[in-house]
């Protein structure tokens, strides 16, 4: 951590000891880095002390590099001198500078390392003077610095008492020691903020996971358990999710995170080019196949393969799978030996793979081979606390790949992105983002103006349906619209409670009898109470 000559400069003891020592002996106090450079000098702030051969020194180009030379010197004898006496660093003389007047230096250290100095320079111990006068005359001359009266000058030159010497260098002592205790402060707060901030980042962030939903750190809590295990996983969830970079996470922060990570949609490829793909095929094996193919089974041996979209698997090849988990071998298309693989699986479905159990669609084995272990990843709308954040992850994305500054969304767009079903979750929220982004061009603030008001009736989700009776208001009446909104509330709440009205009434917030008596008016269900 570099020192912070301004920080230093408001601490009240740095301010209190200055002033002590320039209205006693005349003395001015600055800092240097670790290296032995002159911090304000670096700043282009040169406070020269009051004499007019180091004030024109000061100011003359070459004398100001000597100047800086003298004192890198004196920290560096300091640095020395502590280390072949194995001491902490005490203030003391150093000898003088290039011309020949005193120095006297502190060393500043915390977080375990040197950090820097603190020193005084631009006068003369009282007893010693005159040896120094010759010195600085002949540093005059040869730096030809305009100073006028050369004698005269170096009278000017401060002298502290031979006695006093000890009381300067108690204060530089007392002081670095009070500005190390600050600097360790500012260390450890640093420190604490760096632990809160990666504390943060492990409770909204999961590798490329971003969220800090209920929803999301139910996920986070279960992936901690998950990650160090080898269990075979099922990861399921709607399209868009982000069921891959579950899988993702599960590997790169387990056991293999060293070796391959495979993916492969099984839905994309037909069942002989999804056979091929996954374990590869022989020479000859079938027309066009002129040479060997490595299956990906073989390149993630060791590893992790995810199979995405699992439950499109034909029969056939649900089949094939289940050898391989059972047993971690499989044939290559066109050959007769089997090959032995070490490979983690993790599958991923947006199906309910137990209704295809029920339907004779999926292996039964197969499943539970598939389910040792479940991860159910929240749809957008389950866990739209986290828009904001992620809008903000797309935003600063797009400005990372393109350049620039991130943008950012009015009130107005982030409040119409809260009123969407998004019916394809997070992927279609980074389309939209994207899309705003592109849009806006070089305007910092994406405005209302560039939203899609197509309606969204036709999809059939929820929220087209809401814009829908939202339009039938304004235009048909508000008692009519607020029925309607009534009925399509009941009714959705009829379907998902499987008919219990008790249930329904609870989550409504009205009574059971309000209740019945609105399905009653509304025709809706059988006639039946319960």
């Amino acid at each position: 951590m570099p020192i912070d000559s301004a920080r230093l400069e408001e601490l009240h003891i740095v301010r209190k000891v200055r002033e002590t020592v320039r209205r006693w002996w005349g003395v001015e106090l600055s800092f240097t880095d670790a290296r032995g450079r002159v911090v304000d000098h670096g700043k282009g702030i040169i406070i020269p002390p009051n004499n007019r051969i180091c004030t024109a020194c000061l100011g003359d180009k070459e004398g100001l590099k000597e100047c800086n030379r003298s004192i890198e010197e004196a920290v560096q004898r300091l640095h020395a001198e502590d280390a072949s006496a194995g001491s902490s660093g005490q203030a003391r003389m150093l000898g003088p500078c290039h011309m020949g007047i005193d120095v006297v230096a502190a060393p500043i250290a915390f977080g375990g390392e040197r950090q820097g100095t603190l020193f005084a320079c631009g006068f003369l111990v009282k007893e010693t003077a005159e040896r120094a006068r010759e010195p600085a005359l002949a540093g005059v001359r040869r730096l030809s610095l305009p100073v006028l009266k050369p004698d005269e000058a170096f009278n000017s030159i401060a002298r502290v008492d031979g006695r006093e010497v000890p009381r300067l260098t108690d204060l530089m002592a007392t002081t670095v020691s009070e500005v190390a205790d600050v600097e360790e402060a500012v260390l450890e707060r640093e420190r604490k903020i760096i632990e809160l901030r990666r504390e943060l980042d492990g409770r909204f962030r999961f590798a490329d996971i971003i969220g800090k939903s209920a929803p999301m750190q139910r996920l986070y809590q279960l992936l901690d358990k998950v990650v160090q295990s080898e269990v075979t996983v099922l990861v399921t969830g709607e399209n868009g999710t982000g069921k891959e970079l579950v899988a993702r996470a599960i590997h790169h922060n387990g056991p293999r995170k060293d070796q391959a990570f495979v993916a492969q949609n099984c839905a994309a490829l037909n069942d002989n080019l999804l056979e091929s793909e996954l374990f590869g095929h022989m020479k000859g094996a079938f027309t066009g196949a002129a040479r060997d193919k490595t299956g990906l089974f073989r390149v993630a041996d060791g590893g992790t393969f995810f199979l995405d979209e699992v439950g499109d698997m034909s029969p056939a090849m649900q089949v094939k799978l289940l050898r391989v988990l059972q047993e971690g071998t499989f044939v290559p298309v066109g050959g007769t030996k089997p090959e032995k693989v070490d490979v983690r699986i993790v599958a991923a479905t947006n199906k309910d793979l137990r209704e295809l159990v029920a339907r004779r669609q999926f292996r039964e084995d197969l499943f539970y081979r598939l389910h040792v272990l479940s991860i159910e990843v929240p749809a957008l709308r389950d866990r739209i606390d986290d828009l904001p954040l992620l809008v903000e992850h797309f935003l600063a994305r797009w400005a990372e790949k393109h350049g620039g500054q991130a943008k950012r969304l009015s009130p107005k767009v982030l409040a119409a992105l809260y009123e969407r079903s998004w019916p394809g979750n997070v992927r279609e929220l980074e389309n939209e983002i994207e899309r705003l982004a592109v849009l806006a061009g070089e305007a910092e603030v994406i405005d209302e103006a560039l939203l899609d008001h197509r309606p969204r009736e036709a999809n059939g989700n929820g929220a087209g349906r809401a814009e829908a009776l939202l339009v039938q208001g304004l235009h048909g009446g508000l008692q009519g619209a607020v029925e309607a909104l009534e009925k399509e509330l009941i009714s959705r709440g009829l379907r998902e409670t499987n008919g219990n009205r008790s249930q329904l009434a609870q989550r409504l917030g009205v009574s059971r009898t309000t209740l019945l008596k609105k399905i009653r008016d509304y025709k809706l269900g059988d006639g039946k109470d319960e």
